[in-house]
């Protein structure tokens, strides 16, 4: 059974920063694209970023230049790495295969605000 667990949100002021993890378990780790999306309530989901297998990234334009994409194979963990936080980052964070989607988790709320 595939369970994913998504942590290290928070309250952040403008500007801030916050690093997100991502540990899926269940699956075949180090050959999944995994993806990080964000969701405000009322609103599609939205793709933040993904991530390969041996570490190539691409980032949504609304973040580029400010989040960036990680992984560690060996803990099966994928990070957010979120700089110079915008009002408009505030959502709930969720990360999943690419390719594979499995189901969701609970996310971890992101709020930025001063």
């Amino acid at each position: 059974q595939v369970q994913v667990a998504e942590f290290g949100g928070g309250l952040v002021q403008p500007g801030g920063s916050l690093t997100l993890s991502c540990v899926p378990s269940g699956i075949a780790f180090e050959n999944q694209v995994m993806a990080w999306y964000r969701q405000v309530p009322g609103k599609e989901r939205e793709r933040v970023g993904f991530i390969g297998p041996r570490g190539a990234t691409s980032e949504a334009p609304s973040v580029k230049g400010r989040f960036s994409i990680s992984r560690d194979n060996v803990k099966n963990t994928v990070f957010l790495q979120m700089n110079n936080l915008k009002p408009e980052d505030t959502a709930v964070y969720y990360c999943n295969s690419l390719a594979q989607p499995f189901p969701w988790g609970q996310g971890t709320q992101v709020i930025v605000s001063s």
